[in-house]
């Protein structure tokens, strides 16, 4: 069921900078929080699919230009952003792709172009692969959806039992510290305050934390056999149009990540930003919205969606 909430839950001056419609899904006992801006019927729709610690949030710029010629839906996956906090939930792999599948058949999407960043990666191709009908192209921005021994050390250490709980839900080291390092061109004021706004206390930042600890690394990991069917399905899409954008001052998906998914899809068109961070999108603005508008245009007339 789509419901529409009355307020948000969090305001500040951040949302000068995010001028769009709250919407929620039910899913049972939690609501899930997302942007629904509207488009024209006969252009394919654009799905934005955040990461960690991120949210729809960090896709504003790109629904704000974008919306009014494609469907613009990005939401928040749970825990993150306006979406509900529940303590005790699964916070799988495997459980975000489920909401946002929902999601999808809720509102219907079809001649979808799924646009990634981080977890929505993983999260997006393992969605791809269970409603292979309705999508049409990707926009893969410094991200992964196969297994990597890669992390870095900072990382390790957020999954330090006790230690990764006190750091990134006491301190709110994991927000802070994105904030310090995945951005190359210095933040503004609102967007600073954008990016901290839903993670305000040790309840709020459960996915945070949960996100980190769901790294699969191995088979002996909860989420290894999602991400293995995932990396499985990524084959279906070697004919899909995709478009690689990369910031390759990222210090987590660097190049080995770039390589790889041109390894698994020669016929992507790349895009590299060398002077830009993990927040690609933020460092180089636009030029991502210049490479998309060029790339979403040439994927044709669509159908209903």
């Amino acid at each position: 069921m789509v419901n529409t909430a009355p307020a948000r839950p969090v305001s500040g001056i951040w949302e000068t900078e995010y001028p769009f419609a709250d919407h929620w899904l039910d899913l049972g006992e939690v609501n899930l929080h997302y942007v629904d801006e509207p488009g024209r019927a006969d252009k394919p729709a654009l799905l934005f699919l955040h990461g960690n610690p991120t949210w729809s949030f960090y896709w504003r710029h790109l629904v704000a230009r974008f919306r009014g010629t494609y469907r613009c839906v990005a939401p928040d996956h749970m825990g993150c952003g306006l979406s509900d906090k529940p303590q005790a939930y699964p916070y799988t792999l495997a459980q975000h792709i489920a909401n946002v599948r929902s999601l999808v058949y809720a509102l219907d999407l079809r001649d979808i172009v799924l646009v990634v960043h981080d977890w929505g990666g993983a999260i997006g191709m393992g969605l791809a692969a269970e409603i292979k009908d309705r999508v049409r192209g990707f926009v893969v921005c410094n991200t992964a959806a196969f297994a990597s021994s890669r992390m870095p050390a900072a990382i390790g250490l957020c999954r330090v039992p006790g230690f990764g709980a006190l750091a990134i839900r006491g301190f709110n080291a994991f927000v802070r510290g994105a904030l310090a390092t995945c951005a190359k061109k210095p933040l503004s004021p609102e967007a600073r305050a954008g990016y901290l706004a839903p993670y305000g206390s040790w309840e709020q930042r459960v996915a945070n934390l949960r996100f980190v600890q769901d790294i699969p690394t191995g088979p002996g990991h909860e989420s290894w056999p999602t991400l293995q069917r995932v990396e499985a399905g990524l084959s279906a899409f070697a004919r899909h149009p995709m478009l690689l954008l990369w910031g390759m001052q990222d210090y987590v998906f660097n190049g080995h990540f770039l390589a790889e998914w041109q390894q698994r899809f020669p016929a992507a068109l790349v895009q590299r930003f060398d002077e830009a961070g993990h927040f690609v999108v933020e460092d180089a603005r636009a030029e991502v919205i210049s490479a998309m508008d060029a790339f979403v245009g040439s994927l044709g007339v669509g159908g209903s969606r």
